[in-house]
């Protein structure tokens, strides 16, 4: 992971905070061109324009706060200072919580309040600097647009993986789970049947149900130790593949099916993601023949062959075939 550091709003605000009252501190140590009482009002006005900027939760409502107090401050103010700047960062803020129009009409706002000053004979903004003002609005407005759309790309990616996450799990603990739920269900019914005429028969489905159950735990187990450790060092355990086809036979077997395994060819290891589909599909492949074939005998055969033209891979294929 690497770490980069990304200025928070407070920050933002606090750099414009601090870049206002230095560039407004010839007001207090210059030559007077004010009375006090006047230049007192100035930095009140300069406080709650840039102050205004670290409530974070009324974003429109400091947006319009900071535009006013700035511009009552170069109407009433006789010393020039860069207060604009906490109005265009107000703009940005406002824009990146997702308020484009709001922040769009308080723009137009302020290049039409400076173009009307112009007009008025204020001869410290000419016809460059209202340019430049309205292009610094703009910019500081699309930016803010760009962050609330990352944001929401980010959130909304988040959001869809968090979804495909909950499937996978919920499939994976469905494929744990049904398949020796489905073979307890049926060696319960065997030894409930087979209780009073055939009680060795019965014992023998009840100590199935015992090993079937026990296992369906051991994997119940793991998969949620998973769920619990995803910020941990990944599982050592070995994940199931073809090798453990045999696994899944015994406890079929246990349940009253005639299961036969036939593997031809495939002399190498095939690859994990392959083996663990294989072992998924011949497991849910025994569960549906238990839950719904009515069938005494099963065969599962897998197989490698080699597909036409120069250069083809193997590949491998498990099935559980029902036969009457």
């Amino acid at each position: 992971m690497r770490a980069r550091w990304r200025p928070t709003d407070e920050a933002l605000a606090l750099v414009v905070l601090l870049v206002v009252v230095l560039g407004s501190m010839r007001s207090l140590i210059g030559s007077r061109e004010e009375p006090w009482a006047q230049t007192a009002a100035g930095w009140v006005l300069i406080l709650v324009a840039c102050g205004v900027l670290f409530a974070r939760r009324i974003p429109l409502t400091a947006a319009i706060v900071s535009t006013v107090a700035t511009g009552v401050y170069y109407v009433a103010s006789t010393y020039d200072g860069p207060l604009m700047m906490a109005p265009i960062l107000a703009l940005y803020l406002l824009a990146s919580r997702g308020r484009l129009q709001a922040a769009s009409g308080i723009a137009a706002l302020i290049v039409i309040g400076t173009a009307l000053g112009t007009l008025s004979g204020n001869g410290d903004v000419n016809g460059v600097a209202l340019f430049m003002l309205a292009g610094w609005v703009v910019a500081m407005v699309a930016l803010g647009w760009v962050r609330h759309s990352r944001r929401a790309f980010l959130a909304e990616a988040e959001r869809r993986a968090a979804g495909d996450e909950r499937l996978r799990i919920a499939r994976e603990v469905h494929d744990v789970t049904g398949h020796h739920i489905s073979l307890i269900n049926v060696q319960a019914g065997t030894a409930l049947h087979r209780f009073h005429r055939d009680p060795a028969q019965a014992e023998a489905a009840l100590a199935a149900i015992k090993e079937t159950s026990r296992e369906a735990l051991r994997e119940l187990r793991a998969t949620l130790g998973v769920l619990r450790q995803a910020d941990e060092d990944a599982p050592t355990a070995p994940v199931p593949g073809l090798d453990r086809i045999g696994e899944l036979v015994g406890p079929a077997r246990a349940a009253g099916l005639d299961v036969r395994t036939r593997i031809d060819g495939g002399d190498g290891p095939v690859p994990t993601e392959v083996g663990l589909a294989a072992y998924r599909i011949v497991q849910e492949s025994l569960t549906n023949v238990v839950r719904h074939a009515g069938a005494a005998h099963v065969t599962v055969l897998g197989g490698a062959g080699r597909p036409g033209g120069a250069g083809g891979g193997r590949r491998r294929r498990a099935r559980a075939r029902p036969v009457r």
